[in-house]
């Protein structure tokens, strides 16, 4: 059930699972974002019910794009930065103080890296892309969290579907290798066929 509050921009929804159990959550839109709430069962320790609230605002702010999302007793706030050649995202997480910076830088019309980076536990990983065509992308990347390097080879489009991909088939070659075993690489295929029938 949708009402309308002091014209279109405004909004009470209030939805309900089917069968019911509990009260229907109730979220309030509004122009910036909007704030809902709705019954929690507690851990199996503590019994009985307790009111869940989530949230998010969003604003335009030094020509990017400001978020703050509430959940779960947690605040994130994150900026978006975002021209033809880069985008920055530095984002803090509240009570836990981690913050988290991603960047990406592309050069040319085929080819883009991106880097992200947490303070908290000086984590960080790289991706490298180059495009070749419609149809192919080459990928290569190291994630020190999990001390892993790889590259990839995709034919079809990597979120397309395989009816649109030559020969209606999208193909993915993996190559991993673990920081810790060099010498013993992972090989990994992953193929989508179409057949029209």
């Amino acid at each position: 059930m949708v009402a309308d509050l002091a014209g279109p921009a405004y909004k009470l929804e209030l939805s309900s699972a089917l069968p019911s159990i509990g009260a229907p959550r109730a979220t309030l839109k509004f122009p910036l974002g909007e704030v809902s709430f709705e019954e929690r069962a507690e851990d199996e320790e503590e019994q009985g019910t307790a009111l869940s609230v989530n949230a998010i605002v969003k604003r335009q702010f030094l020509d990017g794009l400001c978020t703050a999302r509430y959940r779960d007793d947690s605040l994130n706030l994150r900026y978006v930065y975002k021209d033809e050649q880069m985008t920055f995202i530095p984002s803090i997480c509240l009570p836990s103080n981690e913050v988290l910076c991603a960047f990406k830088r592309r050069f040319t019309p085929t080819d883009k890296l991106s880097y992200s980076y947490n303070f908290d536990t000086n984590d960080w990983s790289a991706v490298y892309k180059h495009t070749m065509g419609k149809d192919y992308k080459l990928k290569a990347g190291y994630d020190t969290k999990v001390r892993l390097g790889w590259a990839s080879l995709w034919v079809g489009e990597e979120d397309g579907k395989a009816k649109t991909a030559p020969m209606k088939m999208k193909v993915q070659v993996m190559v991993q290798v673990h920081q810790d075993h060099i010498k013993s690489p992972a090989l990994m295929f992953h193929v989508k066929k179409r057949w029209d029938i």
